[in-house]
C-alpha cells in the first residue's frame, strides 16, 4: 500500500474530481489518495464519485472548511 496525496485547495469544481479520477488511474488497488480540498462542490462530487467506483472512503474536516478525502482503491 502507498499512499498519494493530491492537493486541490483553491480549486473549484470540476478540477478537483477530474484530478482525482487521472490520479485514480494510476493508483495499484490497495493504495490511498489523500485530497485536500476546500471547496464545497468538490466536497460533495469527489467521494460522490468515488462510492460509485467502488472505492472505500474517509472524509475528515481539517480546518474549517477544509477537508481531506481519503480513498483507497479497491479495484
Amino acid at each position: 500500500m502507498v499512499e498519494y496525496n493530491l492537493d486541490c485547495l483553491g480549486e473549484a469544481c470540476p478540477v478537483p474530481l477530474m484530478k482525482t479520477e487521472k490520479k485514480m488511474g494510476e493508483l495499484n488497488v490497495g493504495d490511498v489518495l489523500v485530497v485536500a480540498i476546500d471547496h464545497s462542490c468538490a466536497m460533495k462530487n469527489v467521494p460522490e464519485w468515488a462510492r460509485k467506483q467502488g472505492h472505500n472512503v474517509e472524509i475528515e474536516e481539517v480546518d474549517d472548511g477544509e477537508w481531506e478525502i481519503v480513498i483507497e482503491k479497491t479495484k
